[in-house]
């Protein structure tokens, strides 16, 4: 439970002091994980890149077994209104759970914006491929594919998503993690939640909550209840914070997670044409 506390005082912390900073926008563009698993529709901008440098996962289970794990990856805008990203985790697994440090896989994704928001909603569709790379990688090939929709309201916006993976489950003889399904990369058959947000755009500050249901992809696995909120601050005109906490209600095991890192986004000097 320390570590919970010294999470939920860091984001407070973090939203208390933080300052103004004028014409920044990133803060306001949500990625699963940061510092919820809840994202909006929206793409990076053409030819952009945003290096998610050090995004950290701390869960605590019922039973006191702790796993960290980090995920750097790099997003780039290949299109207009289309992203593509490629991540690498690693996870520490606590030696209860037949512990040790190891790769959770490699992971390629793609977004796609359908539309601006107007009249409508913004809708997004994404697809994702994680690989069975590394000790602690899933034991097959996955693929997800998601639909997102964004909301904005005068005081909040709302975020919906939906995705579900295809593949076969995995069987759990043991009770141990099974690969990505317990690190940063969770393998679900099916995720369906949403999120709230609240921008203070003269602090260049967010803050969201989140609510979400999951089919674990493990053979019996039970459907989780989830619940988490966090902040994402702009700290620079190219660095990004976040930081989150999130607790399952229901399921097999109730776990508690602490989520944090940073982004940089950049550009390259293209030629133009």
């Amino acid at each position: 439970m320390m570590h919970i506390s010294i999470g939920v005082s860091g984001a407070v912390l973090l939203a208390v002091v933080s300052a103004p900073v004028q014409a920044q926008t990133d803060y306001y563009n949500t990625d699963a994980g940061r510092p919820v698993l809840m994202e909006d529709a929206y793409a990076l901008e053409r030819r952009g890149f945003e290096l998610q440098v050090a995004p950290l996962r701390l869960t605590r289970s019922r039973a006191g077994v702790y796993t960290w794990g980090v995920e750097p990856e790099l997003a780039f805008g290949i299109f207009n209104r289309t992203q593509v990203e490629i991540g690498m985790p690693v996870a520490q697994v606590d030696q209860r759970a037949g512990g040790g440090l190891g790769i959770s896989g490699v992971e390629i994704s793609a977004l796609h914006t359908l539309n601006v928001e107007t009249s409508i909603p913004a809708f997004a569709i994404a697809a994702d491929l994680l690989l069975p790379v590394g000790r602690f990688g899933p034991p097959r090939t996955y693929v997800s594919l998601k639909g997102i929709m964004t909301r904005t309201f005068p005081a909040f916006r709302v975020h919906v998503n939906a995705q579900y993976t295809l593949g076969s489950s995995v069987t759990n003889a043991t009770g141990a993690p099974i690969g990505a399904a317990a690190q940063n990369i969770e393998v679900s058959r099916w995720v369906a939640g949403a999120a709230v947000d609240r921008a203070l755009p003269l602090r260049s500050l967010l803050m969201t909550a989140e609510l979400y249901a999951r089919q674990p992809i493990v053979v019996g696995g039970s459907v989780e209840l989830n619940t988490g909120a966090g902040v994402r601050y702009q700290l620079s005109p190219r660095w990004a914070m976040d930081a989150g906490v999130g607790r399952a209600l229901s399921g097999d095991d109730h776990a508690w997670f602490l989520t944090g890192g940073g982004a940089y986004a950049f550009g390259l000097p293209w030629r133009a044409r």
